[in-house]
């Protein structure tokens, strides 16, 4: 398999390995959006969340959590965020957390503002999304 994920978790590229279990891996991203831009991964390859089975994702966001902890040290804040599939954005197809620490400083905003055409929707448009969510 070519991706990049598992070829980190194999030790065919090397990485700045923050810590990592028996399951997942989190290491310093290679092309950080802020100083200490960190992902979180399965070591097995999993493209969406909803792939992996329950006992490796609380694996992972296990390890997320104790990143975090640590990232937050930097700047007071840290967004985790997840492309889930490439019409999400992602561009690696193998599930990451991106670990990113956040300033007010650091130009991003809000995810809210990452959208330029939110939609607005009536009571029973939010009523028939829940029923098929549901």
């Amino acid at each position: 398999m070519d991706c990049v994920f598992c070829k980190i978790v194999a030790g065919q590229i090397r990485a700045k390995i923050i810590a990592e279990t028996g399951k997942s891996m989190a290491f310093l991203d290679a092309f950080p959006l802020t100083e200490g831009h960190s992902l979180a991964v399965p070591k097995k390859h999993y493209e969406k969340i909803q792939d992996i089975p329950l006992d490796e994702n609380a694996d992972l966001f296990g390890l997320a959590h104790h990143v975090v902890s640590k990232l937050d040290k930097l700047t007071g804040a840290t967004l985790m965020a997840i492309h889930n599939g490439k019409g999400a954005g992602q561009e690696i197809p193998h599930v990451h957390i991106h670990l990113i620490p956040r300033s007010t400083a650091d130009s991003a905003g809000p995810v809210h503002n990452m959208f330029a055409n939110r939609p607005k929707l009536s009571d029973a448009e939010f009523d028939r999304l829940l029923s098929k969510l549901k």
